[in-house]
């Protein structure tokens, strides 16, 4: 029976020679060519379809554009992390493009208070066009080609028209490492004979896959946060610009049809205005009459939210503009079989051209709408603008309040000086290391989406993250109601405060572990061959106390001599933005420099397990904040040659969550070995549960056990979905003498959690040094079972085995690289796991 099983299904999937793809497939019809113009082909070798456009042959072309069309002008706004430019085309009539700075002026004044005097007849309408965020979603990219060419080569009114109304920043490529390394691997596996089994090799990417860019990131969650080089140049660009539209073309399941929004009405975010889902509508209806005429199926409100405005069909809504996701049913390859028949590259591009195209249209004969709901926007957000002020920061950590103030400074959110030092409901703001943001200025609905901590919602179901407050990511103290009278002067000269200088000491120095860079600095100093000593308990030295964490490097007997360690501490300390103090005395009150409570501090050497089953996203944010923040040196070990591998040179390794069991049961043993002779193990969410599995820690979960009472057949997926925990933030106890909460002031922290893995509590409360407060939820969405499960559980556990340590956490402290207030905990299982 399995025999004839597999003869039906090899020749179900018939193998076909592609037939040449022609670029009128593509094109309106009955439309003449500027014939100076080159065609994609004439660049590329191919017209898209045929082929991946990889990156570069991407580049090529647009390059090649900008220098044959007076209609086009192309600018280069930085690099990724590969070295990859981030290019955009700007295309618009030539009379446009020879006035393009004096558009963008006259623009921007749209958002001004005295925008009412601005007449709107001749004004351009401002259109962000973006492709590929995800680089396995690549028809978007290759669909920009197409896009490109048309409206740099057509000669045609209708083309004309566009030209004439509008402005158009095309960004061919969001994700140009992520496009390459798919291409690559589609292009390499393409057969002469088109092969559309689905389980071919060109449908199942090699891991970490072209999805994210060079740290595995998904890059469609960062336009709020904006933590990767790629995100800062298009927001850099939305800016500069302020689109009144702005498109963004995905791909989804092959055996979907295509998506565009509005999405599910009652997962929109309370601050969108309801006039821009009307007017998202009626572009869709624009999008609709497109594909009818090409016989393309499709569907809208149905997927998909417009709620977290880190996304890039969401941020827009934000910020006086119109988002519009499009998502295509993905061939993933050349030709795949699927539940709507045959699914090509080439059908997929054009889906996405036509898209494009019909955006275009609905934006420039719905000019006028769009400019003036553009103004009404900001005009609107100005009167509901409360008086006074959010305030942050930290005396004890001026690095991470002032990358968060980075942050706002980018979305052009205006920050100013505290006029004096100020105290409210016991948290103290120093005038030299605290920022304001006034409430009353352009941005105030961002500004408001960013500092907002929100639980009650209209939906129980969430496509990302329900909550993101980001004074409460960076752990950082804040105040929402600032009187306008503590408000100081504008920060105009935006710099990091620079530590004050240090003394020379033929004793020791001291550095404060609460400073964000504080591993960064420790590092350095350990792999100068330095020895250094963490405080096991809190001291004082001449009225000034010193903390858990607390780290002593002493001048005697290193390697170094007393001028070069002080040289060295300098330096570390310009580079870092971490003080230190001189000592010159071990006289304290509290414990000794000398005391066996001091605990010597060994210089790390950490790997990372990777590979197949294991979740990319978790390990490319590890990745980042020791390669990226930290400067440490992290080894990535490959499951394929894990048994093969050398374990006993590292002190720590890291297991993020896996699908499905990642390690077999030799490379288990191995690492358990490895355990046992002193190794640390580091394992998050899923993971957590395979260590209990076998036997590496012994935990008790929480399950939640509810049942589905008077639920229909027809929203069961609903109640599972609202079971889920997408995002939110809770509050958690910290026990500050032990180990993994060295370096915090409080005593407690806001954690980010999107796992449903409740550990209980130890009975033993000094093993529960962090711990879920009987009223966790500060922001966000969770169920009432879940909330009460989690309530009293704990997040992080550490036992020993043999001579080492395994330390388990339920949720990743490095969440999208922006969730810095946890990082330290990562830093501290590192380099104080000994000690726990």
């Amino acid at each position: 029976m399995k025999r004839i099983y597999l003869y039906l299904l090899l020749i179900s999937f018939p193998g076909f020679a592609q037939e040449t793809v022609q670029l009128d497939y593509y094109l309106p019809q009955d439309i003449q060519y500027n014939s100076n113009i080159p065609k994609p082909q004439e660049v590329l070798g191919f017209v898209p379809g045929e082929w991946h456009v990889s990156h570069d042959r991407l580049i090529m072309y647009m390059q090649k554009l900008a220098e044959s069309s007076p209609r086009v002008k192309i600018e280069n706004r930085g690099t990724t992390y590969e070295g990859r430019p981030l290019m955009l085309l700007y295309i618009s009539s030539e009379e446009n493009i020879h006035n393009l700075e004096k558009i963008r002026k006259g623009h921007l004044g749209l958002i001004e208070k005295n925008s009412g005097s601005l007449k709107l007849e001749n004004m351009p309408v401002i259109v962000n066009q973006g492709f590929s965020i995800h680089g396995d979603e690549p028809s978007g990219a290759n669909a920009a080609v197409i896009l490109a060419y048309y409206l740099a080569a057509a000669e045609d009114q209708k083309v004309e028209k566009i030209l004439d109304n509008s402005v158009i920043l095309l960004d061919p490529s969001f994700n140009p490492d992520g496009l390459q390394r798919f291409a690559y691997w589609a292009n390499t596996n393409k057969s002469k004979i088109i092969n559309s089994d689905p389980q071919d090799r060109e449908y199942d990417e090699v891991w970490p896959g072209g999805r994210t860019n060079h740290y595995w990131f998904d890059m469609n969650r960062d336009w709020l946060p904006l933590q990767l080089p790629e995100s800062q140049a298009r927001i850099e660009t939305f800016y500069k610009w302020y689109p009144n539209v702005l498109t963004d073309h995905h791909e989804m399941d092959s055996n979907s049809s295509f998506f565009f929004q509005p999405g599910i009405p009652s997962q929109t975010h309370p601050l969108t205005p309801q006039r821009n889902q009307i007017l998202t509508q009626e572009i869709g209806s624009y999008i609709a009459e497109s594909f009818d005429e090409i016989g393309s199926l499709y569907y809208t409100e149905e997927d998909f939210d417009d709620f977290y405005y880190g996304k890039g069909a969401t941020f827009p809504d934000i910020n006086g503009g119109i988002g519009i996701l499009f998502e295509q049913a993905s061939s993933r390859g050349h030709a795949q079989e699927t539940a709507n028949g045959l699914l090509t590259f080439p059908f997929t591009i054009r889906n996405q051209f036509t898209a494009a195209l019909s955006t275009l249209k609905a934006a420039t004969e719905m000019r006028l709408k769009l400019l003036k709901y553009q103004r009404g926007f900001y005009n609107d957000a100005r009167k509901e603008a409360s008086e006074g002020a959010y305030i942050f920061g930290s005396k004890e950590d001026p690095v991470s309040a002032f990358k968060l103030a980075e942050i706002l400074k980018k979305h052009q959110i205006k920050l100013h000086r505290l006029s004096n030092d100020f105290s409210k409901d016991g948290k103290h703001f120093s005038k030299d290391n605290a920022y304001v943001v006034p409430k009353n200025q352009n941005q105030q609905r961002l500004i408001e989406a960013m500092f907002e901590t929100r639980t009650i919602f209209k939906d129980s179901l969430f496509y990302d993250v329900s909550a993101w407050t980001l004074p409460l990511a960076f752990n950082l103290d804040y105040v929402e109601d600032l009187s306008n009278e503590k408000i100081g002067e504008k920060i105009e000269n935006f710099t990091l405060p620079k530590p004050v200088k240090i003394e020379k000491s033929e004793y020791a120095y001291l550095m404060d572990w609460r400073n964000y860079n504080a591993p960064a600095a420790l590092n350095k100093i350990l792999t100068k061959g330095l020895r250094a000593k963490v405080a096991m308990k809190n001291f004082s030295m001449n009225e000034e106390n010193f903390s858990y964490g607390t780290i002593m490097i002493p001048v005697k007997n290193q390697s170094l001599s007393v001028d070069k360690i002080y040289n060295l501490i300098q330096r570390i300390s310009v580079e870092t933005a971490v003080p230190f103090k001189t000592l010159e005395t071990g006289l304290t009150s509290g414990i000794s420099l000398g005391s066996n409570h001091f605990r010597p501090v060994k210089l790390q050497s950490v790997a990372l397990i990777v590979g197949e089953r294991i979740r990319p996203f978790d390990a490319g944010e590890i990745w980042h904040l020791f390669d990226q923040r930290f400067d440490m040196r992290i080894t990535k070990l490959d499951l394929r040659n894990l048994s093969q591998t050398d374990l006993s040179c590292y002190t720590d390794i890291i297991l993020t969550a896996s699908y499905g069991g990642a390690l077999n049961k030799n490379q288990t043993r191995q690492l358990k070995e490895w355990v046992k002779n002193g190794g640390n193990l580091i394992a998050y969410r899923s993971s957590v549960k395979w260590l209990k599995e076998n036997e590496f820690i012994n935990l008790k979960f929480k399950e939640n056990e509810g049942t589905a009472k008077n639920i229909s057949f027809e929203k069961i997926e609903d109640y599972k979905g609202a079971q889920k925990i997408g995002g939110a933030i809770f509050k958690v106890n910290i026990d500050r003498s032990h180990p993994i909460s060295f370096g915090y002031s409080n005593d407690h922290i806001a954690s980010f959690r999107n796992t449903e893995i409740f550990i209980e509590a130890d009975k033993d409360s000094y093993n529960n040094p962090l711990q879920y407060s009987d009223e966790p939820l500060l922001s966000g969405y969770i169920s009432k079972q879940n909330l009460h499960l989690l309530a009293g559980t704990v997040p992080f556990k550490v036992q020993s085995l043999g001579r080492g340590k395994v330390m388990a956490f339920t949720d990743n402290p490095n969440f999208r690289a922006f969730w810095l207030g946890t990082n330290k905990l990562l830093m501290n299982a590192i380099f104080f796991g000994d000690e726990m």
